[in-house]
C-alpha cells in the first residue's frame, strides 16, 4: 500500500498538469509580436521618406504654438462685476460752455461764440428773398390753399401788413401764437410783411388745419405774383399740399386701429 501511492500521484500530476501549460501560453505571444514588428517599419517607412509630410508636421506644431500663445495673451485678468450696475462706466456729461461734439470753441472779434455747423446744406436761409412784386393799387393775387379739411381763399393787395379772416383781426382769430408765427412766415421769407395786406375767407377743419391751409393760400398767391419766387418758397414748404388727414373709424374698432379691450371673463 506505501509503494502504490507515490507511483500513482507522481504520473498523474506531472504529465497533466505541466504539459499543456507551456504551448497555451506561448503561442498567442508569438503571435501577437511578430504582426507588431511587421507594422510599424511599414507605418514609419513613408513618413520619414516624403518631405511634404515632413513639412506639413512642422506646420502644423507652429500653428498649435501660435493658437497656444493667442490664448495665453488673450487670457487676461478676468472683469470684475461692479457691485453697483455702471459704476464702471465713464461719465458723458457735457458740461456748460463746452461743446458736445469735443469742438474748439471760437469767438469773433466782440467775444460773441461762433456756431460751427458741419454740414450747411440742410440749413435754410434766414435772410429775406429778393422779389420782384407788382405793387400798383388795383393788383390782387388770388390763390386757395388747404389743410385737410380746411379750404383757404386769400387774396393780396399791397397795404401795410394787415390780416382779415372772416372779418377779423389775425390775433382774434387765431390766439395761438405758434399758429400766428406759421401764417406770417411767407411774406416775411419774401420781405413783404409790411408792404401787402391779406384778406381771407377759411371754412371747414379745426384751428390748426385752417392755419395751414391759409399759410398754404399766401404762398400760392404770392407765386401768382412773381413765378420766380417758385424754388425758394419750395424749398422751404410753403407750397407742399400737407395731405396728412386723420385715419378714418373701421368696422368693430374704437377707433382707427384700436381695438376693444378684452375681457378673458
Amino acid at each position: 500500500m506505501a509503494d502504490e501511492t507515490p507511483n500513482e500521484q507522481v504520473p498523474e500530476e506531472t504529465p497533466e498538469a505541466v504539459a499543456p501549460e507551456a504551448p497555451a501560453e506561448e503561442t498567442p505571444a508569438a503571435e501577437e509580436a511578430a504582426p507588431a514588428a511587421d507594422e510599424t517599419p511599414v507605418a514609419e517607412a513613408p513618413a520619414a521618406e516624403t518631405p511634404e509630410a515632413e513639412a506639413d508636421a512642422d506646420a502644423d506644431a507652429e500653428g498649435v504654438e501660435e493658437i497656444e500663445d493667442d490664448e495665453e495673451e488673450v487670457d487676461e485678468t478676468p472683469r470684475v462685476k461692479p457691485a453697483i450696475p455702471g459704476m464702471d462706466l465713464e461719465v458723458d456729461i457735457v458740461r456748460e460752455g463746452e461743446d458736445a461734439l469735443g469742438r474748439e470753441t471760437l469767438y469773433d472779434e466782440d467775444g460773441e461764440e461762433i456756431i460751427q455747423d458741419d454740414d450747411d446744406s440742410d440749413v435754410i436761409d434766414d435772410q429775406p428773398i429778393v422779389a420782384n412784386v407788382d405793387l400798383s393799387a388795383d393788383a390782387r393775387y388770388r390763390a386757395t390753399g388747404k389743410r385737410k379739411t380746411g379750404v383757404a381763399r386769400v387774396i393780396l393787395k399791397p397795404g401795410t401788413g394787415v390780416y382779415t379772416i372772416n372779418g377779423k383781426d389775425l390775433n382774434d382769430f387765431f390766439p395761438r401764437v405758434t399758429l400766428q408765427r406759421n401764417i406770417r412766415q411767407p411774406l416775411e421769407t419774401v420781405g413783404y410783411e409790411d408792404r401787402m395786406d391779406v384778406i381771407a375767407t377759411i371754412h371747414g377743419g379745426g384751428v390748426s388745419s385752417q392755419a395751414g391751409a391759409l399759410r398754404h393760400g399766401i404762398s400760392k398767391a404770392l407765386l401768382e405774383a412773381d413765378p420766380n419766387l417758385r424754388g425758394e418758397l419750395k424749398r422751404r414748404g410753403f407750397l407742399t399740399r400737407d395731405a396728412r388727414v386723420k385715419e378714418r373709424k373701421k368696422a368693430g374698432l374704437k377707433k382707427a386701429r384700436k381695438k376693444p379691450q378684452f375681457s378673458k371673463r
